[in-house]
C-alpha cells in the first residue's frame, strides 16, 4: 500500500483503504494519465511542468478539462503528509498524481483523481551513483506516425503502460538495467521512464518531442538551463549509431534524475564527463 494517499478533494486518506472501484477505466482499459514527481529538499520538483503535462495531455486523450488548482492541492497535501510521515526533510519521496476516465457502470461520477506517495526505490540511487547498463529495443513505431494516428497517444503518459513495463522485465532478462526504445527507421525513441539525452561534440541532443516522443519535464528543465549557460542544446532526429558513437549517453527523469549509461548494447563508454549532466539536471529541478 502507498504510505500517503490523498482524495481529489485534497484530504489525507488511510492507505489502508481502497478507493478505486473494480470497474474503473483505468484499471480494466488503463485509460487515464499520471505523473510522477519528485519530493527531495523537503520540496516537490518540478510543478509546474508536470501539472502543465497532464492537463495538455488530458485533451488528447479524451479526458475531461483537468482542475490545475485541484491537481495543485492534492500535491500540496501529498507532500505535507510524506513530510510528516517521514520524519526527515532529506528523505525522498516518489509522488504520483492518477487521473482516469472513471467508473464504467457509473458515467455521473466523473474522473477518478488520487495521489500517492512512496518511499523512492533503492533502485534509484544506485543508478544515480553507479550508472546503467542498457539496451536497445527496437519497436514498430515509425517517424511521423503521431501525427498521423493521434489517437495511439504517444507522447501521452498514460496508463497503459505494461509494454514499458515488459521493456524493462526484457532488459533485466538480459542482464542489463535498463532500456532504449528504436523506432523502425533505425532513430531514437526514449527509455521505457525516461528522456535520452546524447552529448555528440559538446552538444546535448535529445530526440524530437514532436515525433512519438513524451515530452520530458526534466529533459526540458535541463535544456533550458544548459542553453542559458551558452551550453549548445539541439532537439532533433538521432540515430541509433550516432548514439552508440556518442561521447555520453544519459537517461533523464523525474525521479532518477540523470543516470549515466556506461554501456550499450555491449559497448562500454568512457569514464569522465564532457559535460555534467548529472549537476546540470539537479540545479535544473532545483533538486
Amino acid at each position: 500500500m502507498p504510505t500517503v494517499l490523498v482524495s481529489a478533494e485534497g484530504h489525507l486518506l488511510d492507505p489502508a483503504v481502497p478507493i478505486v472501484h473494480a470497474d474503473d477505466l483505468g484499471l480494466i482499459h488503463g485509460d487515464g494519465l499520471f505523473e510522477t514527481l519528485l519530493i527531495r529538499g523537503g520540496r516537490v520538483c518540478g510543478v509546474d511542468r508536470h501539472l502543465a503535462r497532464m492537463v495538455a495531455s488530458a485533451a488528447v486523450a479524451g479526458l475531461p478539462p483537468i482542475d490545475v488548482a485541484s491537481l495543485g492541492r492534492m500535491v500540496d497535501v501529498a507532500a505535507r503528509g510524506w513530510l510528516s510521515v517521514a520524519g526527515d526533510m532529506e528523505r525522498e519521496g516518489m509522488l504520483r498524481v492518477i487521473v482516469t476516465q472513471g467508473r464504467e457502470h457509473d458515467v455521473h461520477a466523473g474522473p477518478t483523481m488520487f495521489a500517492t506517495v512512496d518511499p523512492v526505490p533503492d533502485r534509484v540511487a544506485v543508478a544515480r551513483r553507479d550508472g546503467v547498463r542498457a539496451v536497445t529495443l527496437p519497436t514498430a513505431y515509425e517517424p511521423g506516425l503521431a501525427q498521423r494516428a493521434p489517437w495511439l497517444l504517444r507522447g501521452v503518459k498514460s496508463l497503459s503502460y505494461a509494454a514499458n513495463m515488459a521493456a524493462l522485465r526484457q532488459a533485466r532478462s538480459l542482464g542489463v538495467d535498463d532500456a532504449i526504445f528504436v523506432s523502425a527507421a533505425g532513430t531514437v525513441l526514449e527509455g521505457p521512464r525516461s528522456s535520452v539525452v546524447a552529448v555528440l561534440g559538446g552538444t546535448l541532443v535529445t530526440p524530437r518531442r514532436d515525433d512519438g516522443v513524451l515530452p520530458g519535464t526534466t529533459q526540458d528543465a535541463l535544456f533550458e538551463l544548459a542553453a542559458s549557460e551558452g551550453i549548445t542544446v539541439a532537439e532533433r532526429e538521432l540515430t541509433a549509431e550516432e548514439l552508440v558513437r556518442a561521447d555520453e549517453v544519459w537517461l533523464v527523469s523525474s525521479v532518477t534524475l540523470a543516470a549515466r549509461v556506461i554501456e550499450l548494447d555491449g559497448r562500454p563508454f568512457p569514464g569522465g564527463s564532457v559535460i555534467d549532466v548529472s549537476a546540470l539536471v539537479r540545479r535544473s529541478a532545483g533538486a
